[in-house]
């Protein structure tokens, strides 16, 4: 409760993201220690240390945009211009249906929507992707262009 950690469905767990309110624009970096949430539409559950830095205690939830920092067993992500090229993560899916239905909505409301496939054990995940950016500040505004349509965003890294 009072750790910097965050529920995530999907995220392997230990991953650092940066979480970013929207509304008032703080940040807060946590890490994935559970599974959650279980409520629709919500992408991210935080402990209320991280709720309460980044104002989101009195209302509850938030529009928010998470940044992946780094994974188990990867390096650490630099912030600086030249540290890569980065991308906009809309959904993962199981079904490649479900991916190509969600690239062709997307397609009509921005440019550079693709498919990347991720593949673990014996799954293979869709990830439905928007763009590549220089700097991370090009893909936050893109990012909440997206939010301000519905969709929940994770800001990662171009593979």
């Amino acid at each position: 409760m009072y750790d910097m950690t965050a529920a995530h469905k999907t995220l392997p767990l230990g991953t650092q993201v940066m979480v970013t309110n929207l509304e008032n624009g703080r940040s807060v970096k946590v890490t994935i220690n559970d599974r959650g949430p279980f409520v629709k539409n919500r992408i991210i559950d935080l402990s209320y240390a991280a709720a309460k830095a980044i104002g989101m205690v009195g209302p509850g939830t938030a529009k928010v945009m998470i940044e992946v920092l780094k994974t188990p067993g990867s390096r650490k992500v630099s912030y600086h211009p030249s540290g890569g090229l980065y991308t906009l993560q809309v959904a993962s899916f199981i079904n490649k249906a479900h991916a190509d239905h969600l690239a062709a909505t997307l397609s009509h409301l921005v440019d550079n929507v693709y498919i990347v496939l991720y593949k673990t054990g014996e799954t293979i995940y869709y990830r439905v992707r928007v763009g590549t950016f220089k700097t991370r500040e090009q893909a936050i505004e893109k990012g909440k262009l997206l939010t301000r349509h519905g969709y929940n965003i994770i800001i990662t890294r171009y593979e």
